[in-house]
């Protein structure tokens, strides 16, 4: 029998909620928008997170932050197409004050990508595997 993949952890609402509220404060999106490589403050986020009482490591936060953003972009994305019923985020209304609205922008960032941004998707992408059970609960995140 082959090794089983490593399971991602299932978040609850509360733990969801939290990080929302952690990964929106001011003083971490500006770190966030500020830096190159955010591994340390995806490691100050699970710090945070673990004084709010979870138990996830900087790894399984920035994954999330990923698949919240991509939910909220796809949701948002969905009600741009002609035809299609209105389509939310299970928390669209708290990724909306931090994601501003605007799919294609955190706060302090023009509307444009950045090559930050797309190196980011990009290793992203390259964790696929951890990302890809997770990913399934995203999905759920989203009605």
């Amino acid at each position: 029998m082959p090794p089983r993949a490593r399971q991602a952890p299932v978040w609850s609402n509360g733990e969801l909620l939290d990080l929302i509220r952690v990964w929106g404060e001011e003083a971490v999106q500006s770190q966030l928008c500020s830096s190159r490589r955010n591994y340390n403050n995806f490691g100050q986020i699970s710090r945070d997170m673990m004084e709010r009482g979870h138990d996830q490591d900087a790894l399984q936060c920035r994954i999330k932050v990923k698949e919240l953003q991509n939910a909220y972009h796809k949701a948002h994305e969905a009600n741009c197409c002609s035809g299609a019923g209105p389509a939310t985020c299970r928390f669209d209304k708290e990724l909306d004050m931090i994601l501003g609205g605007d799919p294609t922008s955190t706060p302090g960032t023009t509307s444009e990508p950045s090559a930050t941004r797309q190196e980011e998707e990009e290793q992203s992408r390259s964790e696929g595997a951890e990302a890809e059970e997770d990913t399934r609960e995203s999905l759920d995140t989203c009605s």
